[in-house]
């Protein structure tokens, strides 16, 4: 998936190019990211569930100094700080202080629904309503490249972990606030 389409307009995309109705998803892939989306059509749409439910890989970038409502550069900013200077063998160790199992709760900006609703669809109202921490696990993560203030980074991790919460988390960590300027999956399964 390209950056700027949602996940559902890539299975309205698949759905006009082969002229089925039967399409689907395996997992909302956030409008600003990029890279491996599963989509099954017509009888495989039975398999979904079990593609959604695999651990997936990702490259992500976090941009330090600025955090946003959304958690993701698409978001305002809402706090500033400074950044300490980095060092390798500190982003490494912060990193792998988050390898496991481990809980996370979902942003007001994302697809989980409660009560019926989007959590996205509530946040766009100004509305905050209580969420319940997910289990998650990282099973690697990996120091890519310090830029500035920029820290790219590889992770394979369970489903349902947010890479956006994650980043925010790992700039606290390191004495500051940040926000995710880049995803890209890399694999699913």
């Amino acid at each position: 998936k390209p950056p700027g389409m949602t996940s559902h307009d890539v299975v309205n995309l698949v759905r006009r190019l082969t002229g089925m109705r039967r399409v689907g998803h395996t997992g909302t892939l956030d409008p600003g990211a990029a890279g491996v989306l599963p989509i099954c059509i017509g009888q495989a749409t039975r398999v979904s569930e079990y593609v959604l439910g695999m651990d997936k890989s990702y490259r992500a970038e976090l941009s330090l100094g600025q955090a946003t409502d959304t958690e993701d550069a698409a978001g305002q900013p809402v706090l500033t700080k400074p950044v300490p200077a980095l060092t390798p063998h500190g982003v490494e160790l912060v990193l792998k202080g988050f390898l496991g199992k481990g809980s996370q709760i979902p942003p007001m900006y994302s697809a989980v629904r409660v009560d019926g609703e989007r959590l996205y669809e509530l946040a766009r109202r100004g509305e905050v309503v209580e969420r319940k921490p997910r289990e998650i696990q990282i099973y690697n993560i990996k120091l890519l490249e310090i830029r500035e203030n920029f820290i790219l980074f590889e992770l394979d991790c369970s489903r349902g972990t947010y890479v956006r919460t994650l980043c925010k988390n790992i700039a606290e960590k390191l004495g500051s606030t940040g926000h995710m300027s880049f995803l890209l999956r890399t694999a699913v399964g």
